[in-house]
């Protein structure tokens, strides 16, 4: 973690779907890491949301463990 970095903790019930897996919340925090640093993603991590607003989009994040 690079000294400008804030924390990224990840909250229980925080989510409204089903719990990720270990895998699926590295790489949410790896993406969010990147947004810190200023990084624009696209598909298929990302999508836009411009209903919600001009700058807001969504993070797409694959869990591979199947419920």
């Amino acid at each position: 973690m690079g000294r400008n970095d804030k924390p990224l903790v990840w909250l229980k019930g925080q989510v409204k779907t089903p719990p990720f897996s270990q895998h699926a919340r590295l790489e949410a925090g790896f993406l969010l890491r990147l947004l810190q640093h200023g990084h624009m993603l696209s598909l298929p991590q990302s999508r836009p949301m411009p209903t919600i607003g001009p700058h807001c989009h969504e993070l797409r994040i694959v869990d591979r463990k199947q419920s």
